[in-house]
């Protein structure tokens, strides 16, 4: 028997990175469903646009993921501007693409900080909220390369694993309570961070409004594995059985050795500049800070 869907009407939720992609796909989504939703961004002129444009309740706040602090004052806002925090989506995150030994250490501190710091500051502020309340749900946005290393993104990689298996873990340590978790692992999605990859050898690219549809169906059936397209669950836990040769064979027959490292740099150039921006404190040396978002997957 089917799991009865929960209502996520008037439900306050909280979305990192949600000024553009994923983040503006969801916070849409779930305003059509009734849910009070607060987007957090580092660029607060295209939140204060994406929120303007969504409409209802939608109110869009300063965050730096990076920063307790400002995360803690985001998450502040949000109840006092909507109330009792619901839901937390943990969805910004970078994407710098190249080989590993080209990977400059800058770069991959900005994605550890945004992509694993970040989550982990949210998650615990969020659950200082909710375990009094013995309710609330948390999703975090991984990716299929934190189910499997991807060449051209090591890094990146190493980081969705590290939040597939924060999640796990904390899950599991809150098994007992009434705090649901959810982690979403999408293929590459057709947004800014992944312009100029071609996906013909491998699954298509989804679209951003897969990927929010994925996560609303997640809150209402408190689904724990967010797969999108679903039938990568199935791929990955086939493969899986294989002797890792063969594994490995199959990845190049359909390509996805070449996915991100032949990506275009040309066409990747924009997304590339504003990610290596996206944290205050480590703009390029010599080059005066910005403020840009801290670009969902």
């Amino acid at each position: 028997m089917a799991k009865e869907k929960r209502s996520l009407s008037g439900k306050v939720v909280a979305i990192t990175g949600g000024a553009r992609g994923i983040g503006k796909a969801t916070a849409t989504a779930l305003t059509r469903r009734g849910a009070r939703v607060a987007i957090g961004d580092l660029d607060l002129e295209v939140a204060d646009r994406t929120a303007a444009e969504i409409g209802g309740e939608t109110v869009a706040l300063p965050l730096n993921v990076t920063d307790r602090e400002s995360f803690a004052s985001f998450v502040d806002q949000v109840e006092e501007r909507l109330g009792p925090l619901d839901v937390l989506i943990n969805n910004a995150g970078i994407m710098p693409v190249g080989l590993f030994m080209d990977e400059n250490d800058a770069s991959a501190k900005r994605m550890i900080d945004i992509n694993l710091h970040g989550v982990i500051f949210g998650t615990k502020l969020a659950l200082e909220r909710m375990l009094p309340r013995n309710s609330g749900h948390i999703v975090n946005i991984a990716s299929q390369a934190g189910k499997a290393g991807v060449p051209g993104v090591a890094t990146y990689s190493a980081t969705k694993h590290a939040v597939v298996g924060l999640t796990e873990a904390v899950e599991a340590e809150l098994t007992d309570t009434g705090i649901a978790f959810s982690v979403v692992m999408p293929a590459v999605v057709n947004t800014e961070l992944g312009s100029g990859i071609d996906d013909s050898g491998a699954l298509p690219k989804v679209e951003p409004e897969q990927v929010a549809e994925a996560i609303v169906e997640a809150l209402e059936t408190e689904r724990f594995e967010v797969w999108v397209p679903k039938i990568s669950d199935y791929l990955v836990r086939t493969t899986r059985l294989l002797p890792r040769r063969a594994r490995l064979a199959i990845a190049k027959a359909l390509k996805v050795d070449r996915v991100i490292t032949g990506a275009d740099p040309a066409a990747r150039a924009a997304y590339e500049d504003r990610a290596a921006r996206s944290e205050p404190g480590l703009e390029p040396e010599g080059e005066p800070a910005r403020e840009q978002s801290q670009v969902a997957d």
